[in-house]
């Protein structure tokens, strides 16, 4: 199976601007292709591992990847997907994400010479002239076809800043720097992007004369329709200091049962023809494959040998035994269970924490409790549910 029908068959492609060309190119291993990724943050985390996996798959088959970490981007915001405006990051930290994200990056994706490249887009972004930018770039720009576009139509009511307007124009010349310089003929992303790039395919083709393309990865969703990689306690970081090995692989076993073929289709690099047996499974063996999908993620972001242990405390957890279990360290000014719950991330607030209890979905050790002031001692097993235990550690 060519590589373009095999993203097609695990579901990956949501729009292409030109899929013959598109097709022939990557099958050809002819796509000199980039992702961008803007370092909000100190870590990637979930939502980036599917664009990771792509050039990674795009890779293998011969085709040449850009890595965009946008230092320039970053100061801006992107507005897609978002309710209001991004915290304004300092330039410091903005580096230093940047450089968290090399570090990062470098486990999936294979640099060096006729390989992938990296490039930060503060590069050449920070050293533009306004003036400039608005009589070569922003001339080819219909102020009316960006207000149609989805990314602004939904923040046009609670408002939206001249300074996230400019993110598409910003975005767009990404691209037509990154063909002038580096010769990249196709962008990829998540589907929320298809606005943006395709005014880069625009801009390429009315400065140029150049032919670049557009393909939009469809986005990984779970069934109540949030965005891969949040949980009760934040976003799932590939940065085992952030989300640690068992926490990833707990993740990735917990998925509903609904969305497990769909990562494992999306996300794992288990053969199509292993996959489309795996299909054929009773339902039975729903749980067989929850391990699948985690343990070959776990292994792919963490390495064997912490996707082994991780893959050991599951099930010591799984099956009641406690000598294998994970501690986590707690630090708390009281000991009772609420901020117990909090400061280990097992609920986000207080709040949630003290429904949960009433609720009757905690126990210590093999206790279900009621107490919202119940006290936990070190050592001490927590139970929430049947998905999540944890050993405390009280430090």
């Amino acid at each position: 199976m060519n590589i373009y029908e095999e993203l097609q068959e695990r579901g990956l492609i949501a729009q292409v601007t030109d899929e013959k060309e598109i097709k022939e190119l990557i099958n050809n291993g002819g796509a000199r292709f980039y992702i961008g990724f803007d370092p909000t943050a100190d870590s990637l985390h979930v939502g980036h591992f599917m664009a990771l996996c792509l050039m990674k798959r795009l890779q293998m088959a011969g085709n040449r990847p850009v890595v965009l970490v946008g230092g320039g981007t970053g100061h801006i915001g992107d507005p897609s997907g978002r309710t209001d405006m991004r915290s304004m990051l300092t330039t410091e930290m903005i580096n230093h994400n940047c450089e968290c994200f090399k570090k990062q990056m470098e486990r999936f994706i294979e640099f060096g010479e006729d390989k992938a490249v990296m490039v930060n887009n503060a590069d050449w972004l920070l050293k533009l002239n306004y003036v400039d930018v608005l009589r070569e770039v922003g001339a080819c720009f219909s102020v009316n076809n960006m207000l149609r576009a989805e990314c602004y139509k939904q923040r046009m009511e609670k408002g939206l800043s001249f300074l996230e307007f400019n993110y598409m124009i910003m975005q767009a010349y990404d691209f037509y720097y990154l063909n002038e310089n580096y010769g990249c003929n196709m962008q990829f992303g998540g589907n929320d992007q298809w606005s943006n790039m395709l005014a880069g395919t625009e801009l390429i083709r009315k400065k140029s004369g150049k032919d670049a393309y557009a393909m939009t990865i469809t986005l990984l969703l779970n069934s109540e329709g949030k965005k891969m990689g949040k949980t009760a306690s934040g976003a799932v970081w590939l940065d085992e200091n952030k989300t640690s090995p068992y926490d990833f692989y707990q993740y990735w076993r917990n998925v509903d049962d609904a969305d497990v073929m769909k990562c494992i289709k999306m996300l794992t690099f288990i053969p199509m023809e292993n996959i489309r047996e795996m299909e054929t499974w009773a339902d039975n063996r729903i749980n067989e494959k929850k391990e699948i999908l985690a343990y070959d993620l776990t292994k792919l972001v963490h390495g064997e040998e912490k996707a082994n242990i991780a893959q050991a405390q599951a099930k010591a957890a799984f099956g009641g035994s406690t000598e294998n279990l994970p501690e986590k360290e707690v630090k708390v000014e009281t000991a009772t269970i609420i901020p117990v719950l909090v400061a280990a991330g097992i609920c986000s607030s207080n709040g949630e924490a003290r429904r949960l209890i009433m609720q009757g979905g905690v126990t210590i050790n093999e206790t279900k409790i009621s107490d919202i002031n119940a006290p936990v001692a070190d050592g001490d097993i927590i139970h929430k549910g049947k998905k999540v235990h944890i050993k405390i550690k009280l430090v």
